[in-house]
This record gives structure tokens, C-alpha cells and sequence, in this order.
């Protein structure tokens, strides 16, 4: 049997979870990576990425997260995000409405900070569009 460990995920507005999970997945800035319990420390910085919990049953739950960062310390996983949303509550008409509305931005900025707004808010309607319909 898996050992278990705390995992926290925080947004501005509200605790997402917390309790005790054997296995988390999350998209790293460096990569996709696994964790259990016992984890060597670890700090990372977190893209718009998907969120793989497992729960007690031994199923995956998923999630989305814009951007945000990850700790990693005894036994216990901090997520600190701007946003999160389970899977099963992503309005993928809305995300695909962001989706397009990013893209018709990224066409017609010239400034850079635009730009990269503009880049950001694409990559998370793309998470969400991902996540939400299981991709």
C-alpha cells in the first residue's frame, strides 16, 4: 500500500484541496513530474499545466492550473496557483471562447507586454480546453 502525504493547493480566492493524497503528477516548467510520499525537497515554478491527484480509490482526478508554483518538503506538497479547476467543472464553451479571443489578440498587439498577456491567457484556455475534455 502507498504511503500517504499532505497536499495543499491554494489560490487567491480559496483553498482547492487539502488532504492527503499517494501520488500527484503536475506539469513543471522543466517538465512533467511524479511525486510520493518522501519526496526530495523541491521548488519549482508551475505553467498553465494539467493536476493528476490520486484518490483513495486508486483513480486519477485532474485538474487545471494557471500558472503557479510548487513546494515539495516533509512530506508534504504546497501548490500555490492564480487558478484551479477540476476537470469535470471547466465550461469548455467558455475556454473556447478565451481560446479565440487570445488568438484574436495575439494578432492584432504590437506591444510585448500585450504580447505576452495575451500568450498567457492562450496557454491557459489551451490547458483548460485540454483538461476539460480529457485530453
Amino acid at each position: 500500500m502507498a504511503t500517504p502525504f499532505s497536499l495543499s493547493v491554494i489560490t487567491p480566492e480559496k483553498v482547492f484541496f487539502n488532504g492527503e493524497t499517494t501520488q500527484i503528477i503536475v506539469r513543471t516548467t522543466e517538465g512533467d513530474i511524479g511525486i510520493l510520499a518522501n519526496h526530495t525537497s523541491l521548488v519549482a515554478d508551475l505553467p498553465s499545466g494539467p493536476l493528476k491527484v490520486r484518490q483513495e480509490d486508486g483513480s486519477w482526478r485532474t485538474a487545471a492550473i494557471s500558472t503557479g508554483l510548487l513546494k515539495v518538503g516533509g512530506n508534504k506538497v504546497s501548490i500555490l496557483a492564480n487558478a484551479v479547476e477540476w476537470s469535470d467543472e471547466i465550461d469548455l464553451e467558455r475556454a473556447k471562447r478565451s481560446e479565440e479571443d487570445a488568438r484574436h489578440r495575439l494578432e492584432e498587439q504590437n506591444d510585448k507586454h500585450q504580447l505576452d498577456l495575451a500568450e498567457l491567457k492562450l496557454q491557459r484556455a489551451l490547458n483548460r480546453i485540454s483538461v476539460g475534455s480529457g485530453k
